[in-house]
Order: C-alpha cells, then sequence, then structure tokens
C-alpha cells in the first residue's frame, strides 16, 4: 500500500507519518509539506498512492482544491482528510472526500479509516424474489413516488428527499457525513444533522412498514442505503439501457433538490450532448 500524508506543519507532519506508520508498518509512506509536491509527485512521477492523508488548511494548494484535482490524477486514490475542526467534515463529504480524523490523530481511528478503505467487497444483498412488488419512483422532472399508483405520503418532507437520495446513490451506501452534506448543505453541526438524520430513518422506515416494504432501506454500521432491485424507476431504466425512458428524459432530474444537479449534468452530457 502507498499512503500519501499531507500537512504543511513540519512537527504535526511528523507525527502523523509515525502514527500512520504504527498502525501500517508493511505501507509505503510519503511525506509532503505541500500539496502542490504531491500532486506534482503523482503527475510527474506517475505515482497512485492508494490512500492520501491531507490537512485542509493549507497556504497555496488547499486540501479541498488538492481533493478536487486528485479525482482527475488518480480517480483510485482515497482521500482521508485531517483536520482540526470539525465543521471541516461536511465540506469535505461535498467534494466526495472518503473519510475525515481529527487531529491529533488516534491510531484507532487511522485504524478504522484504513480498514474501511481497504476491506473486501461486502457480497450483493439478497435480490428480491422476481415478481415481487415494488415502489414506483418518477425521478425526471420533480421527484415523486407511488404504491401502486397512488402517490406515497410521507411525515416529513426530508424524509422524502432521503429517500430520493438513496435512490440517486443507485444501492450504494452512504454515510451520515455524506447524507448531511446533501441534505443540510449549510448546517456545519454534525452531531445535529446526524440527530436528525436518525428521525429521518425512523420515520422513512415506519413508512416503508406501512406498505410491507420496509426490507427496501438497508442500515449497516451506520450506513445507509436502498435495495435497488426493489425500486422501479425512470431514472434505473435508463441507465440500464431502456430506449424509453432514455427518450423521456429532457434534461430534467429531481428538480427539487440541489444536490441532484451533478447527475443531472452527468445524464444529460451522457444520453443527450452528442457534440
Amino acid at each position: 500500500m502507498l499512503i500519501f500524508v499531507i500537512d504543511d506543519e513540519a512537527l504535526l507532519l511528523t507525527t502523523e507519518t509515525r502514527v500512520i506508520g504504527e498502525v501500517r508498518p508493511d505501507a509505503e509512506i510519503r511525506s509532503f509539506q505541500r500539496a502542490a509536491d504531491a500532486l506534482a509527485c503523482i503527475q510527474n512521477e506517475g505515482l497512485r498512492p492508494d490512500v492520501v492523508f491531507s490537512d485542509i488548511r493549507m497556504p497555496g494548494l488547499s486540501g479541498l482544491e488538492f481533493a478536487v484535482r486528485l479525482r482527475t490524477a488518480s480517480p483510485a486514490s482515497r482521500i482521508i482528510f485531517v483536520t482540526g475542526y470539525e465543521q471541516y467534515a461536511l465540506e469535505a463529504f461535498r467534494i466526495h472526500a472518503h473519510g475525515y480524523v481529527l487531529k491529533p490523530l488516534d491510531p484507532e481511528r487511522v485504524a478504522e479509516e484504513l480498514a474501511y478503505w481497504t476491506k473486501p467487497a461486502a457480497p450483493e444483498p439478497e435480490q428480491a424474489p422476481k415478481g415481487a412488488p415494488k415502489l414506483t419512483a418518477h425521478c425526471f422532472g420533480q421527484f415523486d413516488v407511488f404504491w401502486h399508483g397512488v402517490p406515497l405520503s410521507f411525515e416529513r418532507r426530508k424524509t422524502k428527499e432521503l429517500l430520493a437520495y438513496l435512490i440517486d446513490k443507485e444501492g450504494a451506501s452512504s454515510t451520515a457525513e455524506e447524507v448531511s452534506a446533501a441534505l443540510w448543505e449549510e448546517e456545519w453541526d454534525l452531531k445535529l444533522t446526524k440527530n436528525r438524520i436518525r428521525v429521518l430513518v425512523n420515520d422513512l422506515r415506519t413508512t416503508l412498514d406501512r406498505i410491507g416494504m420496509v426490507d427496501l432501506l438497508i442500515r449497516r454500521s451506520g450506513n445507509l442505503a436502498i435495495r435497488r432491485d426493489m425500486v422501479d424507476c425512470d431514472y434505473f431504466r435508463m441507465l440500464d439501457g431502456d430506449a424509453a425512458a432514455i427518450n423521456s428524459f429532457d434534461g430534467q432530474y429531481m428538480q427539487q433538490y440541489p444536490w441532484a444537479e451533478l447527475t443531472s449534468g452527468r445524464l444529460y452530457f451522457r444520453f443527450i450532448d452528442t457534440t
């Protein structure tokens, strides 16, 4: 395993490198005081780190700016932010960081992060029986959900948005931090948003249980996901190559949710823009 460590403070960089080395003595570790030097190492020397531990607030190229460029320079690299400010965690997840740890580094937290990103892929969830009823979702235009043709009612508006977000993820797992960054973009209090998520999850489970679809929601190790095969929606059919779904897409996708703009743009350039 190749690990990069970036921190502009020399003493902290030495300490962080030592802690990470103690957790993974088998890893090759390279240290940098400037994010620009780490980026140059990737671009010029062709090195592709498996994991990058990076400070966020740094002169010159910040950790956030580095993370954006890393996605192009080395897409398979995982970036974990090291910060003394918990409020930066949500900003990290908005640019699709893979984790964060607070300073000073705790070996147990470092081990957890490294174990999470190097563990074998989890087995596929059990598939729903063929012919089993599915929840119907309309993602093109305004997002809406139906059960046997009748709009599904939610106690809270944000509960419906949580379901929309999980459908947008196509069955992939989402952490509480990722959900927080999407649903409460301007809220920096992680403890507050995690409490809100617990309320929404319980509300969503109650709603799904009411129609006998509680198994649609997956909760594992604090992560959330949905069983893709239990949902029938224009978005999934489009991704699966269904011509009717592709032709029905006019560039509008889950319009009421700002976080959906990224997917909307990706679908547009993949299926509509041929220039």
